[in-house]
Parts: C-alpha cells; structure tokens; sequence
C-alpha cells in the first residue's frame, strides 16, 4: 500500500490521492513516469517528483522512520505489509498511581517481559525497541506511548506507529481490545476470562505486597494476551483499510 500513497506530499489529501488514482498514477513509479498531470502545475510537478523519488529511495534502504515523519500519523497503517517482519506489539501495565508495572514486547514471534524492580528499566527497554521498524498499540496514541515517555524520556520511540484501537474506530468497530477481539474471533485462555486492567492491578499489588507467585503469573499471561492478540488484529484491520481506501486495481 505504501508505494500507492501520496498523502505524504504537501497539499495531497484523501480526495487529490483518489484523484490521482483515478487518473491511473497508481504507484510511485506511474506518477514519475507521467511528464504532466491534470490540475498540477509544472512546478509543483517538479517539487512533488523530487519527494516521491526521495520517497522510492527511503524505502528501497528500508528507512521506516523517515515515512514516520512524513506520513500523516493517521495513515501509517500504510506501512503495516512492507514493515510486518519488523513490528513489535507493545503494551503495558500500571499500577493505581499510574506508575508502569510490567512492559510487553511481542515480535519476532518471541514474548518479551519487563517487570517493574526485575528488568524494566531504561536501558533494556531501549535496546528491545531499536530492534523494531513499526509499534502496534491498542489505544498507545493516548495511553501506553505518553506514559513511557513520560516514565523514560529518552526511549526510542521514533519509530511509525500504527494505533489499532483508532482504526477499528475508523472501520466502525467500538469497544475496548477484548470487546473487539470477541467481534472477530480472536480467543484468550480461559483462566484470562474477564480479566480486565483493575484485575491486573490487584495482581500486581498482590505479588508486590506478599510475593503471590500466582499473582504475577497471572498478570504476565494477561500482559502478554494483550501484546499477542495485537497482530490479528493488526492482519485483520490492515486488510480492511486497503480495502476501503486503495483503488481495486492496485496491488
């Protein structure tokens, strides 16, 4: 999908990309070839021509960060097939004063636990995150993103982000992460049942106060349904935005 956007260039929204679209320029290499195009200017043209060639250069050396600056962050889902190998669904836990407890990380097809007074820290948390080129959240627009920043300031979280909770929004789904997983058939364990995020927090309060091994088992396995059930979600929405927004004749 991304060799078939051009939101990213100056005064290109919705409507003028559709356009383009409908006049044929269906890829980066389409609007390159094109001497002209109907309603923009030579020079514009030019300037436009130069950004995408940018654009074709950026992507052939894999520079994911370089499209999240320049792409709308309502439209980096776009990244989502080129960036999949190298996405990482993130998520985490708080305890009633808003201090992170345990943080997430499922990619590579490997789970990754970081536990407040363990293993979470500035440092590894760091290193785990330069591995990945795009972040999967579920409302980590508003929540899990400015909490970690708020927490470890200098965390590289430059990377494109793709906010799942905000696209079911845009796709017509309500509800919160378990409420739209049971709308597309996406399953927990059954000892994960009804928990909720206030369950998570006795958890973490229960292991803290009187080291309840349980408690903090439980707690992971809630932690880390929340990051594995991310990447349905992630292949289902993704499909339905290409769907809803590309021409049928792209591919």
């Amino acid at each position: 999908m991304i060799e078939s956007s051009f939101c990213f260039l100056p005064g290109v929204g919705s409507t003028t990309e559709r356009r383009l679209w409908r006049q044929g320029l269906l890829t980066w290499v389409d609007f390159l070839s094109r001497p002209s195009i109907d309603k923009i200017g030579a020079a514009r043209k030019a300037l436009y021509d130069t950004q995408v060639q940018k654009a074709q250069e950026q992507y052939a050396g894999g520079n994911a960060r370089y499209f999240g600056v320049i792409l709308p962050a309502r439209e980096q889902w776009r990244l989502y097939e080129w960036l999949r190998p190298r996405a990482v669904c993130l998520d985490i836990e708080t305890d009633r004063f808003g201090q992170i407890t345990v943080v997430g990380l499922y990619g590579h097809g490997q789970m990754t636990s970081f536990i407040r007074g363990e293993s979470l820290n500035a440092g590894r948390l760091a290193e785990a995150l330069r591995a990945y080129d795009l972040l999967l959240t579920f409302c980590g627009t508003t929540f899990d993103l400015p909490m970690l920043l708020s927490q470890f300031p200098d965390l590289p979280l430059d990377q494109p982000h793709m906010d799942i909770c905000l696209l079911g929004r845009r796709l017509g789904y309500r509800g919160g992460l378990k409420a739209i997983e049971r709308q597309l058939g996406i399953t927990r364990g059954q000892e994960l049942q009804g928990m909720n995020g206030d369950d998570a927090v006795r958890c973490w309060n229960r292991w803290r106060h009187s080291r309840a091994e349980e408690a903090r088992e439980q707690l992971l396995r809630y932690n880390e349904a929340d990051c594995v059930n991310l990447q349905p979600l992630a292949e289902a929405f993704y499909r339905l935005m290409v769907q809803s927004t590309r021409p049928s004749s792209t591919a």
